[in-house]
């Protein structure tokens, strides 16, 4: 390393550079030899300043929104294709069927064009327009269907295994229990962020829609520190998580809801199950204070990202708070705000949902759509 100092060094200061200030390594730009599955992974980590110094703590975020389908997600579509693909399920030509909020389709959807597949895709018809046009812009066969419980035969999780078995040569990924999603944050995301943090780190949090994040970085941070990182879920209301782990154990009925998409369960599902034991705590984020933040982001850090990026950085603060003073928190920023703007920066959306109040006077000027 210091070889390659004093050479770039020795090559500025023959070409009449300016050296005083110390000399930074020349940036290697990431090459990827498989194109778009080649460049998932490997995103940057930001210290939220103003926050940082707001919470007396250091607070981290992994910016998964600048991977190259726009979220985190884009790792579990990888990992869980890749899989389906190692064990003989799909053959080239098939057809990749998920069940999904939005994001592991858009990441689905990616990697099935770059690796020659169908994409099909069930969800919600909660979600966003913006998240199923893009799927629809991708190529993607859509399917928005009524929102009902996972026990409800009809649930869009349901249709999609039917879909999947319907047809030859496909395979329903079934990110929400498939531990190829897991597996993505162990071998990816859970490195990352200990490298990036040179291994001082004191926390990790994150909410959870099929639990890959947040397991599968915890077993990573969890072993390589030999337990000494704590790991702290994140839920928004309606969301059973929060109560199951703090009271350990009991899965209450589901009740209520949020404004966040693509995250709280109400259930445990199998990518996380294996790390129930291994989470140390569990902080329940309510949508005025993530709505705040989704703006406080935009004014203080510069960041445009979605309302479940905002309940991860309360998360963050909250959990800085129980630990002290000085302490390193890591959380994901998970897409960002463009598949929600016509939603989270409407005056009359907010004003449907009671949320308009929760953003303080100085940050109102951002609500600039109808």
């Amino acid at each position: 390393m210091m070889a390659l100092v004093r050479a770039f060094t020795s090559s500025a200061a023959q070409r009449g550079v300016n050296i005083g200030k110390p000399v930074k390594i020349p940036f290697v730009p990431l090459v990827s030899e498989s194109g778009f599955p080649g460049a998932v992974g490997n995103t940057p980590l930001l210290r939220l300043n103003k926050l940082s110094k707001t919470c007396n703590a250091n607070i981290l975020a992994k910016a998964e929104h600048l991977n190259p389908g726009g979220s985190v997600k884009d790792r579990a579509a990888l990992y869980i294709i890749m899989d389906a693909e190692q064990r003989g399920l799909i053959k080239p030509g098939g057809t990749i069927v998920e069940g999904t909020a939005g994001n592991t389709g858009i990441g689905l959807a990616h990697i099935c064009r770059a690796r020659g597949y169908k994409c099909v895709i069930y969800m919600p018809n909660t979600q966003s327009q913006g998240k199923i046009n893009l799927l629809k812009l991708l190529g993607a066969e859509v399917h928005p269907v009524p929102a009902v419980p996972l026990d409800d035969p009809m649930n869009y999780n349901h249709q999609a295994k039917r879909h999947a078995s319907s047809l030859e040569n496909s395979v329903w990924t079934n990110q929400f229990d498939n531990r190829a999603n897991r597996q993505a944050h162990i071998e990816t995301t859970g490195p990352e962020i200990w490298a990036q943090t040179n291994g001082e780190i004191d926390a990790f949090t994150c909410s959870t829609g099929t639990g890959g994040s947040l397991a599968g970085t915890t077993r990573y941070l969890k072993d390589i520190s030999n337990g000494r990182v704590q790991s702290f879920l994140a839920d928004p209301p309606g969301s059973v998580l929060y109560s199951y782990i703090t009271s350990g154990g009991v899965l209450k009925e589901r009740s209520g809801s949020s404004i966040t998409e693509g995250i709280g369960q109400g259930r445990v599902t199998d990518n996380l199950a294996p790390e129930i034991e291994s989470i140390d705590g569990a902080v329940q984020i309510p949508d005025e204070k993530s709505i705040e933040m989704v703006y406080r982001l935009l004014d203080e850090e510069g960041l445009f990202v979605g309302a479940s990026s905002a309940l991860n950085v309360v998360a963050a603060c909250e959990v800085a708070q129980k630990l002290g003073p000085n302490s390193t928190v890591v959380t994901l920023l998970c897409d960002s705000a463009e598949r929600y703007a016509p939603r989270l920066f409407s005056r009359s959306w907010l004003d449907s949902k009671g949320l308009s109040s929760a953003i303080p006077n100085h940050l109102q000027k951002y609500i600039v759509l109808d």
